[in-house]
C-alpha cells in the first residue's frame, strides 16, 4: 500500500469513528432532549434590545438540565458575548435568526491588557452541535478600519480583536448548515479539539478585511471540514500548530477537507504556525476562484515544525496568485500590503533547532489552474531541504512567470504543464528535481 493511501485510510478511518460516535450518542439518548427558547427567556429579537442576559439564561438552564437544545427562533438578537457551558448541547438559529454581536470594545475586554474574548465561546465539552439556517454576525466593520491602517504601517502584524466562536478542548463538535460572517478577526477557530465535523458551513466577510480567516482547526486532531463556501478577506482556511501539545507527537493529525469552495481569501493554508507539527492532511475537489494563494505551507524559521503526509487531489483554480506556495521563509505578506518582504537570494544554513521548519512527503495531483502572476513557489531553507514533494497530473497557465524550486530535494514532476509568459516554465536553485524536461 502507498503512503498516500495508508494516510488516506487512516483518516477516514478516524472519521468514521467521530460519525459513530455521534451516532452512538443519539441512540442512547431515545427521551426528546429539551429544547429552551430563548425568547421564553426573555429575548426579545428586535436588532435593538441588548438579549445577553436573556441568551445565557437560556444557555445556562440547559446547561442545569444536563443538556438540551437552545434555540433561536427567526429575529435578530444583539448581543455580548456568550458561553457555552454545558456538554450535549445544540445551538440552533432557525432560517431568519441572526445572533449579532456588539462591536464595542468593552463588551469583548480580556483579563490581560490587549486581550479580548471570543463572541461565542465554549471549553473542554463534547459532543456539542452548533446548527440550522441562521447567521451568526461579529459586527465586524467598526474593527476592521484600525486593523488594516495597523497592517499597512506595519505589513504582517495583527491588531488584537475578538474571534467570532472559539471552542477550546471539545470533543465531538460540530458546526453544521449555518452561515457566519463580518467576524472582527478569525470567524471559527476550533482549539485543541479531538473530533471535529463542520459541514455545510458559509463564512462570508470582505475581501479587504484584514485577518478575517474563516476556519482555523488549531492544535486539533480527526477533523472534517466538507462542503463549505468561504469569502474571505485572509485564510480561507489554516491549520495551525503553534506549540508542541503535551503527550502528542503532533499538535494537528488526520485533517480532511473536501468540497469546499473558496472565492477570495489566502487560500487554504497549514501554518504559518507549525512548531507543534502537522500530519496526515488531505485536501480534496476544492475549487479556488480570485484568491491570493490556492494551496499553501507557510512558516519561517524560529516558527517550524515537521509537516508530513499532506495530499492534495481534484484542485480547481482560477484567477489564482500564486496557485501552489511552499515556504520555510513566510513573511506574513498580504498582496495589498504597501511594503513588501521577499525571501533572501542568498542566505547561509544555519543549525538546525527545534524551530526549524522540515516539510516533507507533499503530494499534489490533478491540479488545473489559471493564475494572475507567478505559477507558485516550492521554497526551503539551506539547511532544510523541502523534500519529496511529488507533482502529478498538474497543469497551471496564465502565470506572468513560472515554478520557483529552491532548496529543495526528491521533488518529481510527473505529467506537468507549466506555462509562464515571461522566463522559463520552472526556476530552480539548489534543488533536485526529476522529470523537469517533460515540462512544457
Amino acid at each position: 500500500m502507498n503512503l498516500s493511501r495508508k494516510y488516506t485510510l487512516l483518516i477516514a478511518v478516524g472519521i468514521l469513528s467521530m460519525a459513530l460516535s455521534f451516532i452512538n450518542v443519539s441512540q442512547a439518548d431515545n427521551a426528546s432532549p429539551r429544547v429552551f427558547d430563548v425568547k421564553e427567556s426573555g429575548a426579545k429579537g428586535d436588532g435593538k434590545t441588548l438579549d445577553t442576559d436573556a441568551i445565557q439564561k437560556a444557555l445556562d438552564e440547559c446547561a442545569k438540565a444536563g443538556g438540551g437544545t437552545v434555540r433561536f427562533p427567526a429575529g435578530t438578537y444583539l448581543s455580548k458575548p456568550i458561553v457555552l457551558r454545558s456538554s450535549s448541547t445544540t445551538v440552533q438559529l432557525d432560517a431568519g435568526a441572526t445572533l449579532l454581536a456588539t462591536d464595542d470594545p468593552a463588551d469583548f475586554a480580556g483579563s490581560k491588557p490587549n486581550s479580548f474574548i471570543p463572541f461565542v465561546g465554549g471549553k473542554n465539552l463534547h459532543d456539542v452541535t452548533i446548527t440550522g439556517q441562521g447567521i451568526i454576525d461579529g459586527s465586524g466593520a467598526k474593527w476592521w478600519i484600525p486593523a488594516e491602517a495597523a497592517r499597512q504601517k506595519t505589513p504582517g502584524y495583527t491588531l488584537p480583536r475578538p474571534n467570532l466562536v472559539v471552542l477550546t478542548g471539545c470533543t465531538n463538535l460540530r458546526v453544521e448548515n449555518i452561515t457566519l460572517q463580518n467576524s472582527p478577526k478569525f470567524h471559527l477557530v476550533p482549539t485543541d479539539c479531538d473530533g471535529v465535523i463542520i459541514s455545510n458551513v458559509t463564512v462570508l466577510a470582505p475581501a479587504q478585511a484584514a485577518n478575517t480567516d474563516a476556519i482555523d482547526p488549531s492544535a486539533c486532531r480527526n477533523v472534517l471540514i466538507t462542503k463549505c463556501r468561504i469569502d474571505v478577506g485572509d485564510d480561507n482556511i489554516a491549520i495551525k500548530a503553534g506549540k508542541a501539545m503535551p503527550g502528542r507527537p503532533f499538535a494537528c493529525e488526520n485533517i480532511t477537507i473536501t468540497d469546499c469552495t473558496c472565492l477570495h481569501g489566502h487560500g487554504i493554508s497549514i501554518g504559518g504556525e507549525t512548531a507543534g507539527g502537522v500530519r496526515n492532511v488531505i485536501v480534496r475537489n476544492c475549487t479556488f476562484e480570485n484568491t491570493e494563494n490556492g494551496i499553501r505551507i507557510k512558516s519561517q524559521r524560529g516558527r517550524g515544525g515537521i509537516v508530513e503526509n499532506i495530499t492534495y487531489s481534484d484542485i480547481t483554480m482560477k484567477n489564482v496568485y500564486p496557485a501552489i506556495t511552499l515556504t520555510s521563509y513566510y513573511m506574513s505578506n498580504s498582496a495589498g500590503d504597501a511594503n513588501q518582504k521577499t525571501e533572501p537570494t542568498k542566505d547561509t544554513a544555519q543549525s538546525i533547532v527545534a524551530g526549524t521548519p522540515i516539510y516533507r512527503n507533499i503530494h499534489i495531483k490533478n491540479l488545473t489552474a489559471t493564475s494572475q502572476k507567478a505559477a507558485g513557489i516550492i521554497i526551503g531553507l539551506p539547511e532544510s531541504l523541502i523534500s519529496d514533494v511529488t507533482l502529478e497530473n498538474v497543469q497551471i497557465t496564465s502565470a506572468t512567470t513560472g515554478l520557483k524550486i529552491q532548496n529543495a530535494k526528491g521533488i518529481q514532476f510527473k505529467n506537468v504543464q507549466i506555462t509562464a509568459q515571461q522566463g522559463p516554465p520552472v526556476i530552480m536553485d539548489n534543488a533536485e528535481v526529476t522529470g523537469i524536461a517533460v515540462v512544457k
